[in-house]
């Protein structure tokens, strides 16, 4: 898995990013290019605003349990593959705005380094290492990416 705390790989994503634009069709899933810059948005409002709810101590179980290990691992995300409740846009976005707060999250997080996550409680899953945040930041970007292409 590549890192996403590297500077390099950071940079690729954000290359990768700014070779969307608002037309940019899904080559599988509902999602338009705003929604899924929206969708991808959520991962780090959950980390970085503190809007969002948590879930109670039966469903994060349950998150832990059965979701986790399969977010946090290396393995790539399946097409098609179903997302929480909390992650679904069914709403038009604005794709620059959307698309810049992105590029920002993820320079921020970048420029906090693994070091920062090592061991952080994630707003479903309970504390993760920093390679476990690593695999679940950089995997559901590249899912995305390619969904869309780049």
């Amino acid at each position: 898995m590549k890192n996403i705390f590297d500077l390099k790989e950071t940079n690729i994503i954000i290359d990768r990013l700014d070779k969307l634009d608002a037309y940019a069709k899904p080559q599988w899933g509902k999602m338009s290019v705003d929604q899924m810059l929206a969708h991808c948005n959520v991962t780090y409002e959950m980390i970085y605003e503190p809007k969002q709810v948590k879930p109670n101590p039966f469903k994060k179980w349950m998150l832990k349990a059965i979701v986790k290990p399969y977010v946090v691992s290396e393995k790539p995300y399946k097409k098609n593959s179903r997302t929480a409740p909390e992650f679904v846009i069914s709403d038009s976005k604005n794709f620059e705005q959307e698309k810049q707060r992105l590029i920002d999250y993820i320079k921020k997080t970048q420029s906090l380094g693994s070091a920062y996550f090592n061991n952080k409680p994630s707003h479903s899953f309970g504390k993760l290492t920093s390679e476990e945040w690593n695999n679940l930041f950089y995997k559901h970007l590249d899912h995305h990416l390619k969904q869309f292409g780049v």
